[in-house]
């Protein structure tokens, strides 16, 4: 049975693929949403025969687009790439977002700062008056793990090793290493808290995503929700 939920997301994905133009390089995010997005640039490769190259941003992005038919490419071969579609798991008024709930933060920041366009689907429910509810990913080196811990406690942070669910220990990314999830309740400055977490050794990334988002499409059970800059 199809929940209003995954036909909210399908409706934002076509939303947001209508931007996907000929002979474009498409960053291809991750996610149940993202796969709905690569999935409609697949048929419309096929279909109306446009030519589209893909730059996955994790190694399930790589594989919805393989079974998808989207040719793929690297950063390597287009450093500048034309646009970036992909999910969230919080979006605020101004287009701040919380993404990794995936595991895929860091690709999926590298990727979108890359694009010249930033495109995010969703639904409703991950619109939020203020950032927070969702904790905020954070992907460290396994070495500085006990290190990256004590100083986002510092930093008023209540950090969770996010475990796997599929085998014993810790989630793994597709660069190796550890994810922390970190309650910092409503976040008021999420340019600042980025900025605090990236200064901690041993933290590669956050899903702390700030000023990157240009248009946001969100579904409704009755429509689409359309944010911009």
């Amino acid at each position: 049975m199809v929940t209003w939920r995954e036909e909210a997301k399908r409706k934002a994905a076509l939303a947001a693929v209508q931007h996907v133009k000929d002979d474009f390089v498409v960053g291809l995010g991750s996610g149940s949403t993202a796969a709905y997005v690569i999935e409609e640039i697949g048929r419309l490769i096929r279909e109306d025969g446009i030519h589209v190259l893909g730059v996955p941003s994790s190694s399930q992005a790589m594989m919805v687009a393989v079974h998808s038919g989207v040719p793929l490419t690297t950063l390597d071969e287009h450093p500048v790439i034309d646009l970036d579609i992909d999910g969230a798991d919080e979006v605020d008024g101004k287009l701040d977002m919380i993404k990794g709930g995936g595991g895929a933060l860091t690709r999926e920041k590298i990727v979108a700062h890359a694009a010249k366009q930033v495109v995010i689907v969703g639904d409703e429910t991950k619109l939020v008056e203020k950032l927070g509810a969702f904790k905020v990913p954070v992907e460290a080196l396994p070495f500085a793990f006990a290190t990256v811990k004590a100083e986002i406690k510092k930093l008023g942070g209540k950090p969770f090793l996010r475990e796997s669910k599929g085998k014993v220990g810790a989630v793994v990314t597709d660069n190796g290493n550890y994810i922390l999830d970190v309650d910092f309740g409503f976040i008021s400055d999420a340019e600042e808290l980025n900025r605090q977490l990236k200064l901690v050794p041993g933290v590669i990334e956050t899903g702390l995503f700030v000023r990157l988002a240009d248009v946001v499409y969100l579904a409704k059970p009755d429509g689409i929700i359309k944010l911009e800059k």
